[in-house]
């Protein structure tokens, strides 16, 4: 009886096309970050410099995978650029991700989370940097794509 209703209701039933999403005929980018934790439970964030894309908004470390490289491996290649920081890739934790519509793409951007690095943090790029308890990330003006990740980092810590 399952069997004949489960076949009934898989026959039977189309979705309407109302409940598709748009499609947003913008090119896909995706992205990685990491939220380095600090033993007091504090996040630490960068201010974008001059001269980049949405300059002055504040972001979590990362940034492009390049060409044939994993997200862990960007993201190590990105934090050792911009901090000087050499992060292990058994350190890294994949934690969320967001899905963003910036006007000219679409970015995915997968956040992971590490407590344990190797080196002094350095602003390599001349970029301002901020630790920061994650109930305060409102108090800084965050990347649109970095938003949504702020509810699930302060859940979990």
């Amino acid at each position: 009886m399952f069997e004949e209703n489960l076949k009934l209701a898989i026959n039977t039933h189309t979705p309407p096309q109302a409940d598709l999403p748009a499609q947003t005929g913008l090119p896909l980018r995706v992205a990685v970050a990491v939220a380095l934790l600090d033993s007091d439970g504090r996040v630490l964030v960068q201010r974008r410099p001059e001269g980049k894309f949405m300059a002055g908004f504040w972001e979590f470390p990362g940034g492009k995978p390049q060409q044939d490289e994993s997200p862990e491996q960007a993201l190590i290649r990105e934090v050792h650029e911009e901090l000087g920081l050499k992060l292990e890739q058994a350190c890294l934790a994949p934690f969320t991700f967001a899905s963003h519509t910036y006007e000219e793409f679409h970015l995915l951007l997968a956040l992971y989370v590490c407590r344990n690095w190797q080196g002094e943090i350095t602003a390599k790029e001349k970029q301002e940097l901020r630790w920061i308890f994650p109930n305060r990330l409102n108090e800084v003006e965050l990347l649109p794509a970095d938003i949504p990740l702020v509810a699930a980092l302060r859940s979990f810590l």
